[in-house]
C-alpha cells in the first residue's frame, strides 16, 4: 500500500507530493522574492528580521538554515556568525538553492550550500547551535520526522526556530480567504506566469497545523521551552524551542 498525504486540498501519494512540491518551486524560483514582496506587502522581511533577532546568532556559531530558499536568513546568520562561524544553506529544491547560493555569492558571502532533505539530514548529532526553517515546514511530508531530525542535529542548549504561515485571527479569516484564493493566484499568473502554484500556497497554509498543534508537535519531538509569537494577527507565527 502506498501511503497518502495532502498536496494542498488534494490527497496524493507521498511520492507524488514530493514531485508536485518540487514542480511548484522549480516554477516560482526565479520570481520568488518579487512575489513574496507583492503577496505580503513586504511583511515577510519584517517577519524574517524578527526571526533573526530571536535566533541571537553570535560569532563562531554553527547554524543550519533548512529550506533556506533564496538565502535571506543565511545571509544575516553568516554576517553574525563571522569567519569563525559556519552557516549552511540547504534546500531540497535545486532551483531555489541555486538562486540562494548565487545571491549569497553576489553579497561576497561564501557559505556551504547543500541539496538535502530535512527529513534525513546528513549532519552528525549535536552539531549546530541554531537550526532555522522559514516557510518550508508546511511543504514537508513527514513534519514530525523533520522536527525530530532538527532536534537531533542541535547541540544541547541549541535553539530551533520555525517561521511559518499559520492560523489568522478569526475577524480576519473571511477577507484573508478572499485574498488567498482570488488575489494570490491572479498575482501568480501576472508576475510568475503560474496561478496554480499560488493556489497551492493558499491551500497548503490551510492544511498546515495551527499554532498550538505545531507547539505540541515540537514538544513531542523532544524540544523544551516551546513558545510561539503571532505575527501580523497570526498570518505567520514564529515557534521556538530549545534542546536541553
Amino acid at each position: 500500500m502506498t501511503n497518502t498525504t495532502h498536496f494542498g486540498y488534494k490527497t496524493v501519494s507521498e511520492d507524488e507530493k514530493v514531485h508536485e512540491v518540487a514542480k511548484v518551486f522549480h516554477s516560482v524560483a526565479a520570481k520568488y522574492d518579487v512575489m513574496n514582496d507583492l503577496m505580503s506587502g513586504g511583511l515577510h522581511r519584517i517577519w524574517k528580521t524578527f526571526t533573526i533577532a530571536q535566533a541571537g546568532v553570535r560569532p563562531g556559531f554553527k547554524v543550519l538554515d533548512i529550506a533556506g530558499g533564496t538565502g535571506d536568513l543565511s545571509k544575516a546568520f553568516a554576517k553574525q556568525a563571522g569567519p569563525s562561524g559556519e552557516v549552511w544553506l540547504t534546500d531540497i529544491n535545486e532551483s531555489m538553492l541555486r538562486v540562494g547560493r548565487d545571491r549569497l555569492l553576489n553579497k561576497g558571502l561564501v557559505t556551504p550550500t547543500l541539496l538535502c532533505d530535512a527529513e534525513k539530514l546528513p549532519f552528525p548529532d549535536n552539531y549546530f547551535d541554531r537550526v532555522s526553517v522559514a516557510f518550508g515546514l508546511r511543504n514537508m511530508t513527514h513534519k514530525d520526522q523533520a522536527l525530530a531530525e532538527m532536534r537531533r542535529v542541535l547541540k544541547p542548549g541549541g535553539k530551533l526556530l520555525v517561521l511559518e504561515f499559520s492560523k489568522v485571527a478569526t475577524p480576519l479569516q473571511k477577507p484573508y480567504d478572499v485574498y488567498s484564493f482570488s488575489v494570490l493566484p491572479w498575482l501568480g499568473q501576472r508576475i510568475a506566469g503560474d496561478a496554480e502554484s499560488y493556489r497551492y500556497l493558499a491551500e497548503s497554509i490551510r492544511m498546515h497545523p495551527d499554532q498550538e498543534t505545531l507547539k505540541g508537535m515540537m514538544q513531542t519531538a523532544g524540544l523544551e521551552r516551546v513558545q510561539y509569537f503571532n505575527l501580523t494577527a497570526g498570518v505567520a507565527a514564529l515557534h521556538t524551542g530549545i534542546k536541553l
